[in-house]
């Protein structure tokens, strides 16, 4: 079945905005008194807010130190760290080969989504100003399940009216390539650090990207 729709994750593989969330989480972490390293990060790609403390907090054995409605004002409290640091973001910091690689899609009459657990999404692709390249924008405030549950994947395709064999996930994080497979789609991985299910198709960087060999891959 030919490839009709893209569906993207947003950090690591439109733009690289993980760098704003280790930043953000390390000035909260640092204020708490908890340590927080990049080994330790990278266990938070593609899970949610209060879940990635929730991460933070077992790592430090304080799961029981706050109470829920605490850990939710403390996991706010960072996203306000983050939303005020990728401000600086602009159209350069857009990863190499992903506007040639969605132009072409659409070309080909391929539709193209955002499957981002991140609520600030729409904002971020403002800032780069490629928020006219997709047909839909997945409201992370809407979706109960977080990766590697499939829900955020198959919303995306249920929005753009199309099966799940016929859409091509693409995903940086373990989480994220689960999420695509468990949804029935073709996974694409952009040099992800595979610890469970390997992408179908693995890349190193998004300047491997190449339209006619992922879809081809489906045909």
């Amino acid at each position: 079945m030919s490839v009709k729709a893209l569906i993207f994750d947003l950090d690591g593989v439109l733009t690289d905005t993980a760098k704003y969330h280790y930043l953000a989480w390390k000035k909260l972490a640092d204020e708490l008194g908890f340590y927080f390293d990049e080994d330790i990060n990278e266990l938070l790609k593609g899970v949610s807010r209060i879940n990635s403390f929730e991460i933070i907090l077992q790592k430090n054995n304080a799961s029981q130190k706050f109470t829920p409605a605490e850990k939710e004002a403390l996991a706010n409290k960072k996203n306000e760290y983050y939303k005020e640091m990728i401000e600086q973001l602009t159209p350069d910091d857009i990863l190499e080969g992903i506007v040639p690689f969605i132009t072409e899609a659409r070309k080909n009459g391929v539709k193209c989504a955002v499957a981002s657990i991140s609520k600030n999404a729409p904002r971020v692709l403002q800032l780069l100003k490629i928020s006219d390249l997709f047909d839909y924008i997945a409201d992370a405030a809407l979706v109960k399940k977080p990766k590697p549950d499939p829900e955020i994947f198959l919303t995306c395709a249920n929005a753009l009216g199309f099966e799940p064999c016929e859409c091509i996930g693409i995903e940086d994080a373990q989480a994220g390539i689960e999420s695509i497979h468990a949804a029935g789609m073709t996974s694409v991985g952009i040099n992800v650090a595979v610890t469970s299910v390997k992408p179908d198709i693995a890349l190193k960087s998004t300047r491997e990207l190449d339209f006619e060999k992922i879809c081809n891959r489906n045909d």
